[in-house]
């Protein structure tokens, strides 16, 4: 049965991986690369495509470390076939980043022989990720709260310290991050970054603004995290 699975290159020296060894290492990526997918699917948006390509990612790498076995040569043009691969694809996070490194480590170590070492690296970096996600619903419950405001006032008015009160009063703290002429330079717009004090409350602190800032327009969005930074 193994005669079969021979290179035709292969010589007397040629160490051949068996057909029993290969389908072990080939299930045990395959079934750690299932872990850590759902390990990273656990309070992740990422997409199906995403989360199938890193559960088949360590049984890839594997298979491609088996068929190296050693050879120098092999080796060196894996390394530059892999360095074509370019990634057209929206910029990831910094949690589907990680999760693409670990799987490609699973696979490795699977692909060496390391069976064991493969599952418990596998359980144990994918217990590690829920127990950050776990943690970091609890940051982001205060980053919800997060907000970016916006104010136009006109041109003769003078805006250092007209909104302090008002933004004290529905902001636990505020800084101003930039400010800008508009209309013509007829018209600046207010940049401010702010943490609201209770949600809900957005409208009432709208038209205290409009108040103050001649009916102008004021407009109140999340804060820019950026899905994309690391």
């Amino acid at each position: 049965m193994d005669a079969i699975f021979k290179g035709i290159f292969d010589t007397q020296f040629t160490t051949v991986i068996s057909v029993s060894r290969f389908l072990l290492c080939l299930g045990v990526s395959l079934v750690t690369g299932l872990l850590l997918a759902l390990a990273h699917a656990y309070k992740s948006r990422s997409s199906k495509s995403f989360l199938a390509a890193l559960a088949v990612l360590p049984a890839v790498v594997c298979v491609v470390i088996m068929m190296v076995n050693g050879n120098i040569g092999t080796g060196v043009a894996v390394a530059g076939t892999f360095s074509l691969v370019r990634f057209r694809s929206a910029p990831g996070t910094a949690r589907e980043i990680s999760g693409i490194f670990l799987a490609m480590c699973t696979g490795l170590i699977a692909g060496m022989g390391y069976l064991a070492f493969a599952v418990l690296f596998a359980l144990i970096l994918g217990g590690i990720t829920l127990l950050y996600s776990r943690f970091a619903i609890r940051i982001g419950k205060r980053q919800d709260l997060h907000r970016m405001l916006h104010i136009t006032v006109p041109e003769d008015l003078d805006y250092a310290g007209v909104f302090d009160q008002v933004l004290e009063q529905f902001a636990v703290s505020c800084q101003l991050l930039s400010v800008k002429t508009t209309n013509m330079g007829s018209l600046f717009r207010l940049t401010y970054e702010l943490e609201i004090r209770e949600p809900g409350k957005e409208k009432e602190l709208i038209d205290e603004l409009r108040c103050r800032n001649g009916n102008l327009e004021v407009a109140l969005s999340r804060g820019e995290t950026g899905s994309c930074e690391l």
